[in-house]
């Protein structure tokens, strides 16, 4: 017989679970990933990392769920700035309803480099620090190697051609320092980035801006240091922090993680339920820009993912398909690529359009070059203050290797039919007749992009020239300029749609394509379902993996040079 005293504490128990104030968590060690990879092997392995939607979402519900009281967020580094403004969006909106805030971490940044770390944390009601950690503000800063001297004593000749003059991934390889013109774009970067982080931190911490550039100047700062000119509020170990809020909420308030809560009480409405409910599409589009499918960007295991235009054109044509798809988001973080696959990428967000469906382009951490591309022809672009974009340029070439060869002893036999029929080779330099034909192809390149970029941003011909040229532009410099409408993350993308589709503020959002990691090593039965069949493994091709391993671009003639995420 079971004891009818015990059964009795047990509902209770059960109930008091269900009733127990909430305190949601965020542990940021790990990042944050926007969308599971197209792989199914990688797919699998990136389940248990926390998803950006699920992120979003739950805080977003958490605004209005009276058994939330506050979130704690462990703050790390290795998140792009653009990201983390996205996170700290989210943060203030919890804050301006009512939850309680609180950032934390064993440093923001050891020996400097916190500066993108404690920038989010002061988006937090109450910002905490390890007693033996630091706070590393100490501004923004770019590194950019030149490897014309390295090239040069190594026998590499690197013959490139490119439009315009502030298209820098050329000058990594055929200059051994800044031009007037690659200084000018990078210094207005990382100056830009500071005036928007000075500002933030100032009026978080209730500081005058002067100061907090002073403090930059200053840092990083010991923990006792950054407590002194009220950086941080609270020097706590996390076991104390976690007691501070037990004290404020009750022993009884439970833990639980941000993306475990969001996917329980969400996860109907990310289901695709087809003829029941009116909904936005939402298509990631994220890595290197290519043709064919999406899936990882290089041969090896921790290559990042790439952007296949096979797969985002059939997401495309699903979502306009699908008679309950009222308006589309493209979410776009790429340094870009491929002028082709980008070209293809764009005709279906022309097309779907054409369709009757809004598209919403929303900007993650990087959306140039290519990236900018497949973007252009959307009916509002949203970016973060912090977004790299622009780059409206285009560069192609490659590296004779002869001299390097020769030095190593090797030497190459080689026959063909045809008087360009070595064009590509990296054994031989380009003749006067194969650099009339590369001019001819960046010529018509750039001419295709600035005539395409005016159409869709309703500019002249000669004001995108000025803005092009290759250069490089933030999110708030791109908005001020007109190559961005507004300013936010991917929540105001989809309100935007929302509202230009007539639907309600909470309407669903729908992942094209929607496939399940197992669902993904299922060949295609048509070109239509071609977006669910990514497995495929795709390398690089011989002349690419050449390049790559000298340390020359292979990506595409739509490519941003380097590694374009400020940290």
């Amino acid at each position: 017989m079971v004891d009818p005293g015990t059964v009795v504490n047990i509902i209770k128990q059960a109930r008091d679970r269900r009733t127990a104030p909430l305190i949601l968590e965020l542990d940021l060690t790990e990042g944050i990933v926007e969308t599971a990879p197209s792989d199914p092997i990688s797919a699998i392995l990136s389940m248990r990392r926390t998803n950006l939607r699920d992120v979003l979402d739950g805080l977003r519900r958490a605004r209005s769920d009276s058994r939330v009281r506050a979130l704690v967020v462990k703050v790390s580094g290795g998140i792009g700035l653009a990201l983390v403004q996205e996170l700290r969006e989210a943060v203030q909106a919890l804050r301006d309803a009512g939850k309680l805030t609180v950032a934390w971490a064993e440093t923001y940044g050891e020996s400097g480099r916190g500066t993108v770390p404690y920038y989010l944390a002061t988006g937090f009601d109450k910002v905490y620090l390890q007693p033996t950690g630091e706070v590393g503000l100490v501004g923004m800063a770019l590194e950019e190697p030149f490897f014309a001297g390295a090239l040069e004593k190594a026998g590499v000749q690197p013959r490139f051609g490119q439009r315009h003059e502030y298209k820098t991934m050329a000058n990594a390889f055929m200059e051994k320092t800044y031009t007037p013109e690659h200084e000018e774009s990078s210094q207005r970067l990382v100056a830009s980035i500071g005036e928007q982080i000075t500002a933030a931190v100032a009026a978080a911490r209730g500081l005058p801006e002067d100061k907090v550039r002073e403090l930059t100047d200053r840092g990083p700062f010991l923990a006792g240091e950054a407590l002194e000119e009220n950086l941080v509020d609270h020097l706590a170990y996390r076991d104390e922090v976690y007691a501070d809020l037990r004290k404020e909420f009750g022993e009884d308030a439970q833990l639980r993680y941000v993306a475990r809560y969001s996917r329980a009480h969400g996860l109907a409405s990310r289901l695709p339920q087809p003829g029941r409910q009116d909904a936005i599409a939402l298509i990631n589009g994220h890595g290197p820009i290519r043709l064919g499918r999406s899936g990882r960007g290089g041969p090896l295991p921790s290559s990042g993912p790439a952007m296949g235009s096979d797969t985002i054109g059939a997401a495309f044509r699903a979502a306009v398909k699908d008679d309950n798809v009222k308006a589309i988001v493209f979410r776009v973080n790429s340094p870009g690529g491929s002028a082709v696959a980008s070209d293809a990428i764009w005709r279906e967000v022309v097309l779907a359009r054409r369709a009757g469906k809004p598209v919403i382009v929303s900007m993650g951490n990087v959306a140039a070059s290519g990236g900018y591309y497949v973007a252009m022809a959307a009916d509002t672009i949203v970016a973060q203050p912090g977004t790299i974009t622009g780059s409206i340029g285009v560069v192609t070439g490659k590296a004779v290797v002869n001299g390097l060869l020769d030095r190593i002893g090797i030497t190459l036999g080689s026959v063909a039919n045809g008087d360009h029929a070595r064009m590509s080779s990296a054994t031989k330099d380009f003749s006067d007749s194969e650099w009339e034909r590369v001019n001819a192809s960046l010529d018509k390149i750039y001419d295709d992009f600035t005539s395409r970029v005016a159409e869709g941003r309703g500019l002249s011909r000669d004001r995108v020239h000025e803005l092009a040229r290759g250069r490089v532009w933030t999110g708030a410099d791109a908005e001020e300029r007109g190559l961005v409408d507004e300013l936010g993350g991917i929540d105001r993308a989809l309100d935007v749609a929302r509202k230009k589709a007539g639907l309600a503020t909470d309407a669903p959002v729908r992942v094209y394509p929607h496939t399940s990691p197992l669902e993904r090593l299922r060949p295609p039965e048509s070109s239509e379902d071609r977006a669910a069949a990514s497995a495929r493994f795709d390398a690089w091709g011989s002349l690419g993996g050449l390049a790559a391993r000298l340390g020359l671009p292979a990506a595409g003639p739509l490519t941003l040079p380097g590694t374009w995420e400020i940290r």
